[in-house]
């Protein structure tokens, strides 16, 4: 048995603290520091007050109260110190127990993962991916033949089409130089008024000018020959 087990009636077989147990025993202890300080600071304060108070009347009083004071200064440093070293401990047992409980958020994580694979193969996953990429080709395959209309057109003469399509432009340009022309629907209508007659006297006259002329042209003739 070991030297603090005896002076704290201790036993081997005590179950150590928990983290958590032993944080908040150092925070409890911390606190009762805390008050402690505040107390002898209070005190201190109040021997430097008497020790004000008796320094001309009672030489003796005010002697007594500075010595009370820097015993309770020492007291004070010696808490300061084990303040500092509880903090200290305090910090690293919260340090500690964080990393505890990540470590076991992280085994359990880890647990799970192992779980999800239990029933996992690499070679089988590989092998799915394969079937996946292959029906995917497959899909692909089926689309393009159904979009392809393999069964419609094909044989059908492009330059054929052509040739057709060059005689219907010719017979639409021709139709379209016959449509220049008027129509009978465009041509002026004959005028409604009647033609003045000319005179029998007048045509008669005109008729025996002719015959003149024409006994004339025959006499030049006789002439020339």
């Amino acid at each position: 048995m070991s030297f603090l087990s005896k002076v704290f009636g201790g036993k081997k077989e005590d179950k150590a603290p928990t983290t958590g147990e032993a944080i908040q025993k150092l925070r409890e202890t911390e606190e009762m520091l805390i008050k402690k300080q505040e107390f002898l600071e209070k005190k201190i304060e109040q021997e430097i007050a008497t020790a004000k108070k008796n320094g001309q009347k009672n030489k003796r009083a005010a002697l007594q109260a500075l010595k009370r004071k820097k015993r309770y200064e020492k007291q004070l440093q010696q808490i300061d110190g084990t303040l500092s070293t509880i903090e200290m401990q305090r910090e690293a047992l919260e340090g500690a127990n964080t990393n505890t409980a990540v470590l076991t958020t992280m085994k359990d994580a880890a647990d799970a993962l192992k779980a999800a694979h239990k029933h996992m193969d690499v070679d089988q996953v590989h092998d799915m991916m394969d079937d996946i990429a292959e029906q995917q080709d497959v899909a692909r395959e089926i689309s393009d033949a159904i979009s392809n209309p393999v069964a419609f057109g094909h044989d059908i003469d492009e330059d054929e089409l052509e040739r057709e399509l060059e005689e219907l432009e010719q017979e639409e340009l021709d139709k379209e130089l016959l449509d220049i022309g008027p129509t009978a629907d465009e041509l002026p209508e004959p005028p409604k008024t009647e033609m003045p007659k000319v005179p029998a006297s007048t045509s008669k006259a005109k008729s025996k000018k002719e015959e003149e002329d024409e006994d004339i042209l025959r006499e030049m003739q006789s002439w020339a020959s």
